[in-house]
């Protein structure tokens, strides 16, 4: 579909010739890579040869098809389908908005949601946006500039600070746009982000958890996969064709481009790409770092994890309002304890440690045979390992202040009483997430914690995060926790939870009103409160702030030596001829493979599709399980449309391939070669999560809901022919 309008632009301005890409050889590119727009056309050749057939170039211009029609949904991807802002993504992307929608009468989660026309289309949960990318711009020497590097970690922290800051005031000028400065190569470049942000989006369909969620967390990372992980939002603007808050007078917005949806799939062998935004990967750590992760932080924090889901499970029943409340928490927590379980096992079953110390030691060496390279890179050898170090001194105490943010309304208290602080500053000097960039967002998330939130649950959780806490050493203690919870080395965990109990029958800030009336509230408002929540905030202020310093001294320190470290490990690659893409940051990037099983160990092939017979074969009735009689009886009866493909003799439901991707791959579009949408990234196989750390390309595959799926589960399973009649559906 051609654009209609303004065209949107990729400006790099001159980067050192280290930095740009060498030309690339096809015998030197396999299916590893997230690539940047503008490194696609050094790749033309090789994307030809694989079977791209639109040019090339346009996957490197933000106006031309296909790239406009590619959104962020602010942690997953998603498509426009049609040029009335229908936008498909995973279910899984649209399962907070089912879930805040959803009531024990009325439960969306269970029983799907369709819109049959506009005027049913529902909000969606507060916070939610659709940003379309519109230019890229390189702003390193911005970002750097009058950072001086002989400073401290903390002034250079802040120089740089104050630099994005600037840059993004700009960008936002107009009112519609969401603007980010992130770093690329570790801080090597910095890119502005500039994004139109799209604040009203409805949510319009969503099937059954029984098929939007079949497999659950059972199936989660596993091949064979038959889940039919889609859903849809629209993107809404005010009359003006401008972002607008929700308003019933808005209408739906008008994308300079969307995809076809092609009815005719994929077979083996095809040629893929998946255009969309993956969060963050970590390529490029040292041997150290990949040893904290995969030796301690993965087990440490898949066991608060763990526990946190049972805390959930044990005070609430299944189908309460109080399990509603917390069922994407679920889904979040499942998620990810499954991947930092699959993390430790792939890591401790490969030679990953080995081969990236062999890597790290063959970089020292190429450094160390020339004196120009040894003065110019080993300092940053150096002063990363001792950073390192340092920063694993405290890690124990981090990793549990890092999930204090799982009880709730003392979560909140915290941020409310920051904001009143903050707000005391010029906006220019608040900090991120309380600037008046960041106030409607703020409020927004003040009253999703109505529907997300349930007082037993929340005291449980409290209760458990602070007897971890109390099992820290004194040293790592906050005194004002301490003092307030009644916490010494001989804890009296009856004590604590009185205290919790007492706190949470005063407190007010169960209550959305009150909520939102201390978003408006004076420092002294704050400080003269008798809400025990409200005064536990302003007492552990000071000290919450002293260690946000310390963490920012080692921050600037990163920013100091990670680049020049960065620079070392692209030269050597360059010298070996390998192209280098930056990690993952939840930027737009481009990966492209084929449709391709694979082999994960010795006896066993995995085949490229899954089938509609493949979910009869796994039905037990019993969740998660548990397919629509319907579904069942459809599948018996070979009603199979037009979405058949002929080398299987049935619907394919998911597929493999060899794509690049990661979390915030989620809704990725899986086209063809002719940049028609075929399917959906929504996870990988069990094998290749280590990929996060260490690319595998006869291990990786990606999965896929295939489009032809997609379509018959609307036609034959929900009716939505309203939607597919407004979608271009392509036989060719």
């Amino acid at each position: 579909m051609k654009p209609k309008q303004e065209p949107a632009r990729i400006v790099r301005r001159a980067l050192a010739p280290l930095i740009v890409l060498a030309a690339i050889g096809t015998s030197s590119v396999a299916d590893e890579g997230m690539w940047q727009p503008h490194q696609l056309p050094d790749l033309s050749a090789h994307l030809r040869q694989l079977g791209l057939e639109i040019n090339p170039e346009n996957l490197s211009r933000l106006d031309q098809f296909p790239m406009n029609a590619v959104v962020s949904l602010g942690g997953c991807s998603a498509s426009f389908v049609s040029p009335q802002g229908l936008v498909v993504t995973n279910h899984h992307c649209v399962y907070g908005s089912v879930q805040y929608n959803s009531t024990p009468e009325n439960n969306l989660l269970v029983d799907g949601f369709l819109a049959k026309q506009l005027g049913e289309e529902i909000p969606t949960a507060p916070g939610t946006r659709v940003y379309v990318t519109e230019e890229v711009t390189d702003v390193t020497s911005d970002v750097l500039a009058g950072v001086i590097k002989s400073t401290s970690g903390i002034d250079r922290y802040k120089a740089i600070e104050a630099n994005r800051k600037s840059l993004i005031a700009d960008c936002e000028s107009s009112g519609n746009h969401r603007c980010g400065v992130s770093a690329f190569h570790q801080g090597l470049e910095y890119f502005l982000i500039k994004r139109l942000e799209v604040r009203d989006v409805r949510l319009v369909y969503a099937p059954a958890t029984s098929i939007g969620k079949y497999g659950g967390d059972i199936d989660n990372w596993q091949w064979p996969r038959h889940t039919g992980d889609f859903g849809f939002y629209r993107a809404y603007v005010g009359t003006d064709g401008q972002p607008a808050e929700y308003s019933e007078d808005n209408v739906p917005y008008s994308p300079a481009s969307f995809l076809e949806v092609s009815a005719k799939g994929v077979e083996d062998g095809d040629f893929v790409m998946g255009v969309g935004y993956p969060g963050g990967t970590n390529r490029y750590r040292t041997t150290a770092e990949v040893e904290n992760e995969f030796e301690w932080y993965y087990p440490k924090a898949r066991g608060f994890r763990e526990d946190i889901i049972s805390i959930i499970n044990e005070n609430s029943t299944e189908g309460s309002a109080a399990r509603i409340a917390y069922e994407n928490t679920l889904a979040s927590l499942n998620n990810y304890s499954k991947n930092f379980q699959s993390m430790v096992e792939s890591y401790g079953k490969s030679d990953f440690i080995d081969r990236r110390t062999q890597a790290e030691t063959d970089l020292v060496e190429w450094i160390n045979s020339d004196s120009q390279r040894r003065e110019q890179y080993s300092p940053a050898i150096r002063q990363l390992e001792v950073l390192i170090d340092s920063n694993h001194a405290a890690r124990e105490a981090d990793l549990v202040r890092s999930y204090m943010g799982y009880a709730t309304l003392p979560s909140a208290a915290h941020r409310l009483y920051r904001l009143a602080m903050e707000k005391q500053k010029p906006d220019a000097e608040r900090e991120p997430g309380y600037q008046e960039r960041d106030l409607r967002r703020l409020r927004q998330s003040m009253q999703a914690i109505s529907r997300r939130f349930d007082e037993t649950v929340d005291k449980a959780t409290l209760s458990y995060l602070l007897s971890r806490y109390a099992e820290l050493p004194e040293q790592y203690r906050s005194q004002a926790t301490d003092s307030f919870f009644g916490i010494s080395s001989n804890i009296d965990q009856g004590q604590v939870d009185q205290i919790i109990e007492n706190s949470y029958a005063q407190t007010s800030l169960d209550d959305e009103a009150t909520r939102l009336a201390w978003l408006d509230s004076s420092v002294e408002e704050f400080e003269n409160s008798d809400d025990p929540l409200i005064r536990y905030a302003v007492a552990s202020y000071s000290e919450r702030m002293t260690l946000e310093l310390e963490s920012k001294e080692l921050r600037g320190q990163f920013q100091r030596w990670r680049p020049e470290y960065m620079e070392a490990v692209i030269a050597y690659n360059r010298s070996l001829g390998q192209p280098i893409y930056a990690d993952a940051n939840s930027s737009l990037r481009v990966t492209f493979g084929q449709v391709r099983g694979n082999q994960p160990k010795d006896g066993l092939i995995n085949q490229p599709f899954t089938s509609l017979e493949g979910i009869l074969g796994k039905d037990t009735g019993l969740d998660p399980f548990n397919a629509p009689t319907k579904q069942l009886d459809l599948i018996r009866a070979g009603q199979y449309g037009d979405y058949a493909l002929p080398s299987l003799g049935t619907v394919p439901v998911n597929f493999l391939s060899t794509l690049d991707i990661t979390g915030g791959n989620s809704g990725t579009a899986t086209m063809n070669s002719k940049a028609q949408l075929v399917g959906l990234l929504f996870d990988g196989v069990y094998e290749s999560i280590i990929g996060d750390w260490d690319f595998d390309d006869a291990k990786n595959r990606a999965i896929s809901v295939d489009a032809r799926y997609m379509l018959w589960v609307m036609e034959y399973m929900d009716g939505a022919t309203n939607l597919l009649e407004e979608m271009t559906i392509v036989q060719e």
